[in-house]
């Protein structure tokens, strides 16, 4: 059984937990919203015997990694100089960089500020789309209208951090199920934004998921139990920041794999096919068959089996 490790690491001027395990080329795992380093618990023992040295953060907010206090803190360029961090601390010019979620958003952009740092990419869940003529925000509010969409209800700092926090259970009972294979997209509700909490639009599952035990999810349960969520919903406010920060129609290029669930929702409003123009060298598009938004530990071995092939190869 593979011996994972766990450390404080200095990195970008804040104090990083992570877990690593293996020896060789380095890989660095980058998890999403509401995650922890916990979300590569399949993944690293197979890159690890691969022969890679793999470092899973908890990133920026999340964990035992720091939680710096200003809004500001979490904006992309300092989420990606996080990463370089990593890279720093062990010594390492290059590494693989995979990210899910928030952190593929992350790993884009980590390949965009440094591609002579990426060995390889690989994202999981989340598209690359280079940026839009208009603010974000701004633009899904004209497209939802009076209707309810949880990264408008995000913003502003205290409701949704409250609201999550208030029943941490729960709140990442709904979460896990609702955005996985098993509850997308029966169990989303369309509700109005006026008076409408994240939690009023996303469904309890009726049974107990399969792909994660009661004991696992307790990790999450304990974890953002202590920490709340307002680290990871600091990621969110900058949205519209990130979009002011960057710059259009840069593309990604370094060797590229991407992997998704087929019922991720981000799917419906990011079309894998979207990329082709943007990612100059990706290798593969692996789309899993029937799983959801939290792709790697829904179907881990389809994961495993597709990172793995995708290094032998780079």
């Amino acid at each position: 059984m593979t011996d994972i490790q766990h450390r404080q690491i200095d990195s970008n001027g804040i104090s990083m937990h992570v877990a690593e395990a293996g020896d060789g080329p380095l890989v660095v795992l980058c998890h999403g919203f509401p995650e922890l380093w916990y979300s590569w618990r399949h993944q690293i023992p197979a890159i690890a015997d691969a022969g890679y040295r793999v470092v899973a953060p908890d990133m920026r907010g999340y964990g035992r990694t720091d939680q710096p206090p200003e809004v500001t803190d979490y904006d992309m360029p300092r989420l990606v100089g996080d990463v370089a961090g990593i890279l720093d601390h062990y010594g390492s010019e290059q590494a693989v960089v995979v990210g899910h979620d928030w952190g593929a958003a992350v790993v884009w952009g980590f390949a965009i500020a440094h591609p002579e740092r990426c060995s390889a990419v690989i994202n999981l869940s989340v598209p690359y789309r280079p940026r839009g003529p208009r603010r974000p925000m701004e633009a899904i509010k004209e497209l939802v209208g009076d209707g309810f969409f949880y990264q408008l209800y995000f913003q502003p700092v205290g409701p949704a951090d409250e609201e999550l926090a208030g029943d941490v259970r729960t709140s990442l009972r709904r979460m896990a199920y609702s955005w996985s294979g098993d509850g997308f997209p029966h169990a989303m509700k369309q509700k109005p934004a006026a008076g409408t909490g994240l939690l009023d639009t996303i469904s309890d599952p009726p049974e107990p998921p399969d792909w994660i035990t009661d004991d696992e999810f307790g990790v999450y349960v304990d974890e953002f139990t202590r920490t709340g969520f307002t680290g990871g919903l600091n990621w969110y406010r900058n949205i519209d920041r990130n979009w002011e920060l960057s710059e259009p129609d840069q593309k990604v290029t370094p060797p590229t794999l991407f992997v998704a669930g087929e019922r991720d929702g981000v799917l419906a409003f990011i079309p894998p096919d979207a990329m082709d123009d943007w990612v100059t060298d990706l290798r593969a598009k692996v789309i899993v068959p029937e799983e959801g938004h939290w792709v790697q530990q829904e179907a881990p071995q389809a994961v495993n089996d597709a990172i793995v092939s995708f290094l032998r190869e780079v």
